[in-house]
């Protein structure tokens, strides 16, 4: 499985839907379960945040690379998180 980092804001809209997919997809597709991700609030956490490349949140990583930037819609969080589990 696949490292997944998700950068986000608390009160940013589109993370919070991004959170709910992940949520509704774990739910709806059990083997989507097992994937973890680690989630840094960029606002918390600049320190971390400053090493990566992106502009825009909700922005996830996987396996060190960018893989998706900026607001996101659920059949597009569903074929990240099933890149994850390949």
């Amino acid at each position: 499985m696949k490292q997944v980092k998700l950068f986000y804001q608390e009160k940013c809209p589109f993370c919070k839907k991004a959170l709910r997919y992940i949520e509704e997809l774990k739910e709806e597709y059990p083997e989507l379960r097992p994937i973890e991700i680690e989630m840094i609030e960029e606002t918390q956490h600049p320190d971390i945040a400053d090493q990566y490349d992106y502009y825009y949140v909700p922005t996830f990583y996987m396996d060190g690379v960018k893989m998706h930037e900026a607001g996101i819609f659920k059949h597009e969080m569903e074929a990240l998180l099933r890149k994850a589990i390949e």
